[in-house]
């Protein structure tokens, strides 16, 4: 599974102005209708996806610099990036839209999948240097 250069940069583009969007929706329109404890739960998700979207532009960034192996792992890792945020922002978000508890399973999935993207892309920059 990989995701091209191009589709991560736009990609990424995309979630930080849903980040925002999303946010500012919180802020002024959730506070007194959901507990508070759920707009904490929301901060996270935004705050997480907005990491995600940085990270899949950087990501970008990287496999347009890269040759050969490096390459393809930015691509492979860029996919496990947005498939980590969709899990775990988007499971945070259904859980204050008031969605079944065992989305809070889900979460740490998408988590553990972020933070293996960002290995991924860790070994194979130090394997392949960029040019």
């Amino acid at each position: 599974m990989r995701l091209s250069s191009r589709a991560a940069g736009a990609l990424g583009a995309v979630l930080m102005g849903l980040a925002i969007a999303v946010g500012a929706f919180g802020a002024h329109t959730l506070e007194g209708r959901v507990p508070e404890a759920r707009i904490g739960t929301l901060e996270t998700a935004v705050r997480y996806q907005a990491y995600a979207g940085l990270g899949l532009v950087a990501m970008s960034l990287v496999g347009r610099l890269a040759r050969g192996r490096a390459a393809t792992a930015a691509a492979q890792a860029a996919a496990l990036l947005a498939l980590g945020v969709l899990l775990f922002s988007g499971a945070l978000y259904l859980l204050v839209a008031g969605g079944p508890g065992f989305l809070g399973m889900v979460a740490p999935v998408g988590g553990f999948a972020m933070i293996l993207a960002w290995l991924w892309l860790a070994i194979a920059i130090w394997r392949e240097p960029l040019t």
